[in-house]
């Protein structure tokens, strides 16, 4: 195995390697700096850029856009108050009250730091309990991996009480978008309204870019504003850095890099959950916890070491299991799959290369945030400062491009198209698109695990009692059951705190 690490990462430090962690980096910087734009959104657009590539270099590049988007979005928080990423929401607490201060670059190179250790503690968390957990994984069967896809589309809907119904339904549109084309066990032809274009079923990408990036583009040509954030607040701001602020909060970085990582490993939180958590923790258990909300810096190292540490912890039940801890990861899981790679244990024995080759890469990545970080992020702000009907009529050109190199066929712009307007009526109606993104990453696992079950069980009930007679299935429905029920749970405790109260 050692022989097998050090071929990683010598692969992982070519040039050419090292270039397209750079390239991923920055552009996720720049994506995570602008308001709005999600990093998924960016990985959306950029996955058909990667067909040429081979599957070592477009995964490195897709992952450091992903740990590179999730720094960028404190850069925006701390300037102007506006989060880039939901992430950072947090970090603009003390962030902006330092910008104010005149200690932007302060905040700026604190949040740099902290999520460079947030990212590398996340990799070696990844390092070192995927490939156990995609062991694991070889004792699932047919069953088994039915039962998982429906957990994985149970936890969008158990994760929210107000919008569970919502997020359930979303859920279930991805799983009949994922049901277009050809039934997989009998070759019918389902929803494909003669166009012969569907037999193979409504390509992921254009799908992605559709949902994710079409009403952003709409949002910045109808805005009144004619740049996303204040130039002055971003050209006042110079630039100081002393080498002893690299370990400036040794117990901050890890205590939140490790909630990060278990708040990662749970699909659904994602980084905003544990930005916020680690906040309160760090508060706690500081000496001077009257500072926080005044412009301390610690804030900023608790938020943005907990917001990184997600980006590990969701690629540990990704690459094992096939379930993505975030939306991030799920548009992530759709390059990964493209690619050829099917997630489970096959990424950590026959491909092994390629995934170890990976993890190396998203360190150096992670320097490379940490570099541009200290020297450039002011400048990567003033991306923000390009009008946002250029900047969007720009973004609206990579969509069509994408959408089309995917097959080179007109069929993939107009799902784009088709899946864009969903997305406006979607977000019009504040309907979040991530649950449909995972319907369709999940549907189709979904549905030929139960047919081959049906196969082997000969009846559906023979499948389901089959299911009460696996260990593992058991371990699973009450994962199922106890993630729909939980929110329900919290409501009442809440509402009995609140009486006693």
């Amino acid at each position: 195995m050692i022989q097998l690490y050090l071929e990683c990462l010598s692969n992982a430090v070519t040039p050419y390697h090292i270039l397209i962690a750079f390239i991923g980096t920055l552009a996720g910087i720049i994506f995570g700096a602008l308001p709005g734009f999600t990093p998924s959104m960016g990985i959306a657009i950029l996955i058909p850029f990667t067909y040429k590539m081979g599957a070592t270099p477009a995964l490195i590049l897709l992952g450091a856009l992903y740990c590179g988007a999730f720094y960028g979005g404190s850069i925006s928080a701390i300037l102007v108050n506006t989060p880039g990423t939901p992430g950072a929401a947090a970090t603009s607490i003390d962030g902006f009250p330092m910008t104010k201060q005149g200690r932007a670059c302060e905040a700026l190179n604190e949040a740099a730091i902290a999520s460079f250790w947030g990212g590398i503690i996340s990799l070696v968390a990844l390092f070192f309990i995927a490939a156990p957990l995609a062991k694991m994984a070889l004792k699932f069967g047919v069953n088994e991996n039915f039962l998982l896809a429906i957990f994985g589309l149970s936890i969008v809907g158990g994760l929210s009480q107000e919008n569970m119904l919502q997020n359930l339904l979303g859920g279930m549109l991805g799983i009949m978008l994922a049901c277009v084309g050809s039934d997989p066990m009998t070759g019918v032809t389902r929803y494909t309204f003669g166009i012969p274009e569907l037999l193979t079923g409504i390509q992921l990408v254009p799908a992605l870019i559709g949902l994710y990036s079409v009403p952003q583009i709409v949002s910045m040509a109808t805005s009144r504003e004619h740049a996303v954030v204040d130039r002055n607040l971003i050209q006042n701001s110079h630039n100081k850095f002393h080498i002893r602020e690299l370990w400036g909060y040794p117990i901050d970085y890890i205590r939140s890099a490790i909630i990060g990582i278990i708040i990662g490993i749970i699909p659904g939180p994602g980084g905003n959950t544990a930005s916020w958590l680690a906040y309160s923790q760090g508060k706690m258990y500081s000496k001077t916890p009257e500072q926080f909300g005044k412009g301390c810096r610690q804030g900023i190292a608790n938020t943005e070491a907990a917001n990184n540490g997600v980006t590990g912890g969701s690629m540990i039940p990704m690459l094992a299991l096939g379930i993505p801890g975030n939306a991030i990861a799920a548009v992530l899981l759709s390059g990964l799959m493209i690619k050829g790679l099917a997630p489970g244990y096959s990424m950590f024995s026959t491909n092994a290369n390629v995934t170890y080759t990976f993890v190396f890469g998203l360190v150096i990545a992670n320097i490379m945030m940490l570099l541009i970080g200290l020297a450039a992020a002011k400048y990567v702000a003033v991306v923000a400062l390009i009008p946002q009907n250029i900047l969007g009529g720009c973004v609206a050109v990579l969509c069509v491009i994408g959408s089309y190199a995917v097959s080179n066929s007109m069929m993939n712009v107009y799902i784009m198209l088709v899946m864009g307007a969903l997305g406006l009526l979607l977000k019009k109606i504040n309907f979040d698109s991530t649950p449909i993104v995972l319907g369709m990453i999940l549907g189709s696992m979904a549905e030929s695990n139960f047919g081959r079950s049906i196969l082997i069980n000969k009846t559906v009930g023979g499948m389901f009692g089959d299911m009460f007679h696996r260990p593992i299935c058991l371990v699973i429905m009450i994962l199922i059951v106890a993630t729909l029920s939980m929110p329900k749970i919290q409501s009442v405790m809440q509402a009995k705190k609140v009486q006693k109260g």
